[in-house]
């Protein structure tokens, strides 16, 4: 694989239909930005519509805005309803929007606001969609997580919604395992049906909004490194492009930059932590998310689990 990936890799995406969350600012703008660009109709799925619009106004080619809140249930079945009535298919669903180091808060249905945005909704959402993607030859679902995922790196079963003590950084570093895992979980159940792959993404350090909630005695530092350390936007969304639209990608895969320590850097596959891989926590915290959600997924869990990354080329 190429390790100099930039947008102009990306592949004509004319006649394919993308939806992608957090959409109007940052990451996913630029990842909205670039598809548009190269001919896909992108739905912008975001929590203030009126930002959707002006994100919107912004790209050229066919684009258009869902409202989504994430830490709404409620509002992510009514963002799948009103997709599932305006499109007969999804080629691409980008699972990008997410919260980062917000202080102690829940979700209007109660869960600790990180994993309940990051994790349950996008679980929620790609459940709610995902039979508008099994037909689609080449379709992908590529979530984001963050190398924040090997912040004590464990789903805390005993404490999930961080109710006895809470860690803003640690909470984070859950939800972002919990994408992982979630993604190697899917792709998993994908690999029957022979059509749709999941794969993950991460941005390495990248200057979003995202990081406004960085606790204070971690801002001032960063602050100093932050020309040393960090990307721009655009540079960041290109491994979530990258696992988007490359022909090469195996479901189950992991992009990240390509620079040391997965700071920086052009597109390339990564690995995550050990503890992403073990089956047994994927599958009894995809039991625990579809019991938390209220969302059942139109594909089982086989009988074999292949390891994440063998399953498949996407087309």
């Amino acid at each position: 694989m190429s390790e100099t990936w930039t947008t102009t890799s990306i592949p004509d995406q004319h006649g394919r239909v993308a939806v992608v969350t957090g959409a109007n600012t940052g990451l996913g703008y630029e990842t909205a930005k670039a598809l548009a660009e190269r001919g896909a109709s992108v739905v912008l799925a975001v929590r203030d519509v009126k930002k959707g619009e002006q994100a919107a106004a912004r790209m050229t080619g066919d684009v258009t805005v869902q409202a989504l809140d994430l830490s709404s249930l409620e509002s992510v079945r009514a963002a799948a309803e009103a997709l599932r009535s305006r499109l007969d298919r999804i080629d691409l669903l980008i699972n990008n929007a997410g919260v980062m180091y917000t202080p102690k808060q829940t979700t209007r249905d109660g869960f600790e606001m990180q994993l309940g945005t990051n994790h349950l909704g996008h679980f929620a959402l790609t459940g709610l969609l995902l039979d508008l993607m099994l037909p689609v030859p080449g379709s992908r679902v590529v979530t984001v997580s963050s190398t924040g995922h090997r912040i004590r790196a464990a789903i805390h079963f005993e404490d999930l919604q961080w109710e006895r003590s809470y860690s803003r950084v640690g909470a984070y570093g859950q939800s972002k395992l919990a994408n992982l895992m979630f993604t190697y979980e899917l792709q998993r159940r994908l690999t029957p049906h022979g059509t749709t792959v999941a794969v993950a993404a991460h941005p390495g350090m990248s200057s979003t909004e995202l990081a406004r909630n960085t606790p204070a005695a971690l801002r001032l530092p960063l602050t100093w490194l932050a020309p040393l350390i960090t990307q721009t936007p655009a540079m960041g969304a290109l491994p979530t492009l990258r696992a988007a639209t490359d022909p090469a990608v195996l479901g189950g895969q992991y992009y990240g930059p390509g620079g040391r320590h997965e700071v920086k850097g052009h597109p390339r596959v990564v690995t995550s932590s050990p503890e992403s891989y073990e089956v047994a926590v994927q599958q009894r915290l995809w039991a625990v998310s579809e019991d938390l959600a209220g969302v059942t997924f139109p594909v089982v869990q086989p009988t074999r689990s292949p390891s994440p990354g063998s399953a498949q080329a996407g087309v």
